[in-house]
């Protein structure tokens, strides 16, 4: 299926399309998702795959937004 005929089987603009196909997409809404999973008949995990970061954002490394800048947690 073309990444045209998934923007008009699922109604999701040609450019979030193309976003999402060539991995270049910072956020996907689970609208989306859904009507993608839907249009292609397969499940969530058929789509995503989880690879984790080489730089750790939690625990001790966690990062808090002050006033909109970033800093390490004190």
């Amino acid at each position: 299926m073309s990444q045209a005929e998934l923007s008009r089987i699922t109604g999701i603009r040609a450019a979030t399309i193309n976003e999402i196909y060539h991995e270049m997409a910072e956020r996907i809404s689970f609208e989306h998702l859904d009507k993608i999973c839907e249009a292609l008949d397969c499940s969530l995990h058929n789509l995503i795959e989880y690879v984790p970061s080489k730089r750790r954002k939690t625990g001790n490394n966690l990062i808090v937004e002050y006033h909109g800048n970033r800093k390490k947690k004190p």
